[in-house]
């Protein structure tokens, strides 16, 4: 059976789950478009709880999973849909939310910590960043932006199912790293010392901050090292992803070596 009506209440979910944060947090769920982000879902353990399509459009077939499964048509999905030139697939999983406990930290764990991130490509760009890096977590401390979110989802390409994440507070995780004893770097621009020239071995975690005013005092405070990244144009900072991406793969060099 088909769903053909925009008015269908399971459609009318989906898009309220796609749209509103508190639906999303209300029931646990959220929504992954896309058959490459699904498959990275599903290959990382996840279980989706419906998997919905429109024949139409697809550009690939899917092969049988132990889940519901809905056909839809052209029209319904593009009302569900939040890509553009949809390929014809969408999921509903469960959010795969994380505690601090939960996380199982290797020895010498490279972490992230991102503070109060603002735009969603931001988010999703660090956590490709940490999925191709082999980072074990990113702690999203004080959130402005919903780490489940379908631009988070779609710009991280899928890589929120494959990084464990975990959404706290600011102090929780300070106490946390300190307790682990992972040394904290804070990426700032007024710091003196180049993050090349510092020592990015053993257990550490990479803090970033916001877009526009950078890391708080508080992480500033707790850090074991302040590093900036060199600027020689006019605009006097990167792109919070892009710096994080420094960082992170001078730090995977340095263990490399």
């Amino acid at each position: 059976m088909e769903i053909t009506s925009l008015q269908n209440p399971r459609v009318k979910h989906i898009v309220k789950l796609r749209d509103e944060k508190k639906q999303r947090e209300r029931d646990g769920l959220m929504l992954v478009e896309g058959y490459d982000e699904i498959q990275l879902a599903l290959s990382a353990g996840h279980t989706p709880q419906t998997i919905l399509f429109a024949t139409e459009i697809l550009s690939r077939q899917m092969d049988d999973l132990n889940t519901e499964n809905i056909a839809v048509n052209r029209a319904v999905f593009e009302r569900m849909s939040y890509r553009e030139n949809p390929d014809g697939w969408l999921a509903v999983f469960p959010i795969p939310r994380a505690s601090l406990d939960d996380l199982t930290l290797s020895e010498s764990p490279l972490v992230i910590v991102a503070e109060s991130i603002e735009k969603p490509g931001n988010l999703g760009a660090i956590l490709r960043t940490a999925d191709a890096a082999g980072v074990e977590a990113v702690i999203v401390c004080d959130p402005r932006v919903d780490a489940y979110s379908p631009n988070v989802v779609r710009a991280s390409r899928g890589a929120v199912f494959t990084v464990p994440v975990v959404e706290t507070k600011s102090t929780q995780a300070c106490v946390f790293l300190q307790r682990l004893g992972i040394r904290i770097l804070a990426a700032s621009p007024s710091a003196e010392e180049q993050y090349t020239n510092q020592d990015l071995r053993g257990a550490l975690a990479i803090a970033v901050g916001t877009e526009s005013e950078g890391l708080s005092n508080f992480w500033l405070s707790q850090a074991d090292l302040t590093v900036k990244i060199p600027m020689i144009g006019k605009v006097n900072s990167l792109n919070v992803s892009t710096a994080t991406a420094l960082i992170v793969y001078e730090a995977l060099r340095q263990r490399s070596l």
